[in-house]
C-alpha cells in the first residue's frame, strides 16, 4: 500500500485589534489635555453633538458606548473629557500598525481602521516551530515598539475564530486576558460554545429575532442540532450557514491589500450652520481632505457624494457619478457644490452634519480615457493642471504638515 499523505496543518490565521484605538490615538496625540483624562470620550463635541466614537474604559463604565448620541454620554458620564476623532492621526498609526504585521507575513489585510487579519499558514518552519502564541506575543511586543499602541490578537483556524478570541484577549479591568488568546486546531466547537449566537458575525438583530422564535439563543442550542434539523428550522442557506459557524468554520481568506470600498469625511457642526456661504466653506475643507486622503490611498474616484442631516437629523445625500475619474482638491468640489445647492433648494433649514464621500475606485490613470467631456461641455471635469497642483499641493502638506496650505474660502 502507497505511504498515506501527512494531514494538511490548519491554516494559522490571527487578528490583531487595538485596544481602545481612537482613544489610545487621541491620548498619544494630546498628553496634556486627553491623556490625562482618565474619563475620555473621542468624538462628536462638548457641546453634545454628534455621537460617540470611542469611549475610555472608565467611561464605559458609566455605561457609554460606542454610537450613542452625545448629549445621552454626557448625561451618564457628566465629568468626561470631550475630544473630536483625531482623523489624520489614526490613518497615520493605522498605518504604522500595518507596517510591522507585513513584517511577519505579507498577507495583511486591513479589515477595518484598527482590525487587521494575518495569515500565517505554512509559516512554521520560517519560525522554527514557534507556537502561535509565541508570534503572537512578539506581535504585540513590536506594534508598541513603533507605535506607541497596544494591540489584542485572537488566533485560530478560520477568521471567524480569530475575531472572537481576539475580543476574548483583550485585557481590561476585572478580566485575567493578557492580550493573546490562540484557539488550538481541533477545540473550535468547545471555544465557540463560550458564545451566545448574537455574539456571532453575520447574525443582525432580525436574525436573532428569527432564530429566537425557534429557541435558538446559544451558540450550544444550534450545536446539539444536526445540520439537516437546522435547515429543517432556518431553509437551507441560513441553516447551513449557521451549522458551519457554530463549528468555527469560516470559509473567508485573507486578502491582502483590499482597497477601500469608500472615502469621506464628515463634521458635525458645534452649532447648526445655517448659510449657504458657512456650508460651503465647510465643503470645501471637507472635499480638500477627501481629495488628499484618494491620492494618499493611490486611487481616483468617479462618484461624489455630499450627506447632509438637518438640525431634525434628517438624513439626505445627492451623487453624481463622472465618466473620467477624478484626483484633484478643484474637481472633486467641482463635483461636489451643485450636489450641495441642490440639497439646500430641496429643504433649507439648518444642518447639524455634512459630509463628503468618494467611492467608484480606479487607479488614478484607468479613468482619465473613459471620457474627457461632460454632456455637452467641451471643457473636461479636471486637467492636467488640476492634478499637477493637487501634487505640489500634496508635497508642500508631506514636508510642512497638513494645515501647510489651504484652499481660498477654507476656515
Amino acid at each position: 500500500m502507497p505511504d498515506a499523505l501527512p494531514p494538511v496543518p490548519a491554516p494559522r490565521i490571527l487578528l490583531a485589534d487595538a485596544d481602545a484605538f481612537y482613544v489610545a490615538v487621541a491620548r498619544l496625540e494630546d498628553p496634556a489635555g486627553a491623556g490625562r483624562a482618565p474619563l475620555l470620550i473621542v468624538g462628536g463635541s462638548a457641546e453634545r453633538r454628534g455621537v460617540v466614537t470611542s469611549a475610555s474604559y472608565e467611561a464605559r463604565a458609566f455605561g457609554v458606548q460606542s454610537a450613542m448620541p452625545m448629549a445621552r454620554a454626557l448625561r451618564l458620564c457628566p465629568q468626561a473629557t470631550v475630544v473630536p476623532v483625531p482623523w489624520e492621526a489614526c490613518q497615520r498609526k493605522g498605518e504604522e500598525i500595518r507596517a510591522v504585521l507585513e513584517r511577519f507575513t505579507p498577507a495583511v489585510e486591513r479589515a477595518s481602521s484598527d482590525e487587521f487579519y494575518l495569515d500565517l499558514s505554512g509559516t512554521e518552519r520560517l519560525y522554527h516551530g514557534e507556537p502561535l502564541a509565541g508570534t503572537a506575543r512578539r506581535i504585540r511586543a513590536e506594534v508598541r515598539a513603533a507605535s506607541g499602541l497596544t494591540v489584542s490578537i485572537g488566533g485560530g483556524s478560520s477568521k471567524l475564530v480569530a475575531k472572537l478570541a481576539a475580543g476574548r484577549a483583550k485585557p481590561h479591568p476585572g478580566s485575567p486576558a493578557d492580550g493573546v488568546r490562540i484557539v488550538a486546531p481541533g477545540t473550535e466547537t468547545a471555544f465557540l460554545a463560550e458564545f451566545a449566537l448574537a455574539d456571532l458575525p453575520g447574525v443582525g438583530p432580525r436574525f436573532q429575532e428569527r432564530l429566537a422564535r425557534v429557541g435558538l439563543r446559544a451558540v450550544t442550542d444550534a450545536q446539539r442540532l444536526s445540520r439537516p434539523a437546522l435547515v429543517a428550522l432556518l431553509g437551507e442557506r441560513e441553516g447551513a450557514w449557521l451549522d458551519q459557524r457554530v463549528r468555527g468554520i469560516d470559509p473567508g481568506v485573507v486578502t491582502p491589500h483590499g482597497d477601500p470600498k469608500s472615502i469621506s469625511r464628515d463634521e458635525t457642526f458645534a452649532r447648526d450652520l445655517d448659510t449657504d456661504e458657512a456650508l460651503n466653506r465647510e465643503l470645501l475643507r471637507l472635499a480638500a481632505r477627501a481629495a488628499g486622503d484618494l491620492r494618499a490611498a493611490g486611487l481616483a474616484a468617479r462618484t461624489i457624494t455630499v450627506r447632509i442631516r438637518d438640525a431634525d437629523f434628517t438624513d439626505r445625500q445627492a451623487s453624481r457619478t463622472v465618466p473620467a475619474a477624478l484626483v484633484s482638491d478643484r474637481a472633486v468640489m467641482e463635483v461636489a457644490r451643485p450636489l450641495l445647492a441642490r440639497l439646500r433648494a430641496a429643504r433649507r433649514v439648518p444642518a447639524r452634519l455634512l459630509g463628503v464621500a468618494l467611492s467608484q475606485f480606479v487607479p488614478p490613470d484607468g479613468g482619465a480615457q473613459l471620457a474627457l467631456f461632460e454632456g455637452e461641455s467641451a471643457e473636461p471635469i479636471e486637467t492636467e493642471r488640476d492634478r499637477a497642483i493637487s501634487r505640489v499641493v500634496d508635497d508642500v502638506r508631506e514636508r510642512f504638515g497638513k494645515d501647510a496650505l489651504g484652499w481660498a474660502g477654507e476656515a
